[in-house]
Parts: structure tokens; C-alpha cells; sequence
């Protein structure tokens, strides 16, 4: 049986926003919301926290045994090791790279990506090759068995720094699929991702006008007809790159 596993890779030495993967959306971490969005996806079998040895990252360990999720310690710096170390503890085939600052996560993309996967000959699936979605809403899906070769050959800083960043750095080896967002959604200059103070703030406003009626549950749909109504919000982040 091959098991889907998704990791998120959070710490909180963040040079932007420290500590921006804990920070407080609408009384909850905002890992705790990333969380709830990944355990609706039908097609993952579980999901780990990689995070480090920094004794920064002690909170985030507490934080994952207070929600019962599984994680790995490891480099700070080389996120291509602990990622593969957190899959060799996991027993993965199939791996959805998450980034801890994406909290806005689309279950329903991830569950697409996955299908699209298992239904086509491909090495990797992602929105990321040719952005349409808005930032923040990715999906990054491959083999454990491609980025353990990576992780055992290939040293180049950069690489090691960004997991699947070989993948596209090789085009040539690699079979990549684009997920391209329908019209409706295609919004790439939009950020809906965490990295500074500002993304915080809008992220905050979408959960205020959200959760009321949706909790959790709300999709890229909601959110985007949310920002068609009340176009003034993305000008809270909108100067940053």
C-alpha cells in the first residue's frame, strides 16, 4: 500500500516574522490552522512536523505534542536532510512538501495534486512551476525515493536549503506537471502566505470575515470572492515581494 505523507517544514528562527509559524490567527497558532486544513485532505495518510535542534524550536516541539502530531529534529540549515529524515521515520512513498508559513492551504488543490500524481506517469506535480494560484496557495508533490537520491548526492547549498528545488533546477530528468489554476482563481500577485507582519494582518482580516460562517472549512473560492468584495484588503501586503 503507498503511503502519502505530508511534512511541514516550520522553525521559528524566522529572520522576517520570528516566530511567525506560532503567531496568534483569531486565537489559534497559525500551525494549528494549517493543521486543521491538512487533515481535511482525503488522500494524505499522515503528516509530520520537521522542524530543528535549535532550542528555538522546543516550542514548536511542545506545540506538536499538544495536538498529538508526529515530528523529527534535525540541521536548521540543511531542510533537504530533515525533511528525508522525517520520511525515512514515516515510511513514505509519496511526499506533499509543506511550507509552514502556508497557512491558507487549499485541501481540496492537495487532494487534486495527489490524484493527478497516482493518475499520471510523473516524477513531480506543482503549482509552482508556473505560478497562477495565489502565493501561498502551492502544492509541491514527489517521490521519497527521487529526493533521497538528492539528499545523498547533491550538496549544493542552495539545494539543500530548498528541498525540491533540484527538481526544477533539471528539468531534463525530471517529468514535471503544472497544476494551472482555473480562471476564477488565477491570481498569482495575490500573497496569501506568511513571511511578514503585514501577510499576518490580512491573513487575520480573512479569517475574521470567514470564520463566522465557515470555521476552518473555507476554500480558495471563499477566500477569493471574499477579496473581490472587499478589494481594499489586499492592499494591507500587496507592496511586498
Amino acid at each position: 500500500m503507498i503511503r502519502i505523507i505530508a511534512s511541514i517544514e516550520a522553525r521559528m528562527g524566522s529572520s522576517r516574522l520570528p516566530g511567525k509559524v506560532l503567531s496568534d490567527v483569531c486565537g489559534q497558532p497559525a500551525l494549528s490552522r494549517l493543521l486543521k486544513r491538512l487533515k481535511r485532505c482525503e488522500k494524505l495518510d499522515d503528516i509530520i512536523l520537521a522542524t530543528t535542534t535549535s532550542p528555538k524550536d522546543d516550542l514548536l516541539v511542545k506545540w506538536a505534542e499538544s495536538v498529538q502530531l508526529k515530528y523529527i529534529r534535525g540541521s536548521e540549515k540543511d531542510v533537504l536532510s530533515r525533511v528525508v529524515q522525517a520520511h525515512q521515520r514515516m515510511k513514505t512513498d509519496i511526499i506533499v512538501e509543506i511550507c509552514g508559513d502556508m497557512i491558507l492551504l487549499d485541501p481540496e488543490l492537495i487532494d487534486r495534486g495527489i490524484q493527478t500524481f497516482l493518475n499520471k506517469k510523473c516524477d513531480v506535480v506543482t503549482t509552482t512551476n508556473k505560478p497562477s494560484y495565489p502565493i501561498g496557495i502551492d502544492v509541491v508533490i514527489f517521490r521519497y525515493d527521487d529526493i533521497e537520491w538528492i539528499e545523498k548526492n547533491i550538496f549544493d547549498l542552495e539545494v539543500r536549503e530548498h528541498v525540491s528545488l533540484y527538481f526544477f533546477n533539471n528539468p531534463e530528468k525530471y517529468k514535471i506537471i503544472n497544476l494551472t489554476a482555473p480562471d476564477a482563481y488565477k491570481f498569482p500577485n495575490y500573497r496569501l502566505v506568511l513571511d511578514y507582519y503585514e501577510d499576518l494582518d490580512l491573513i487575520r482580516q480573512i479569517y475574521k470575515r470567514l470564520e463566522p460562517d465557515f470555521g476552518d472549512n473555507f476554500s480558495i473560492h471563499e477566500i477569493i470572492e471574499l477579496l473581490k468584495r472587499e478589494p481594499e484588503l489586499l492592499k494591507i501586503n500587496s507592496h511586498l515581494k
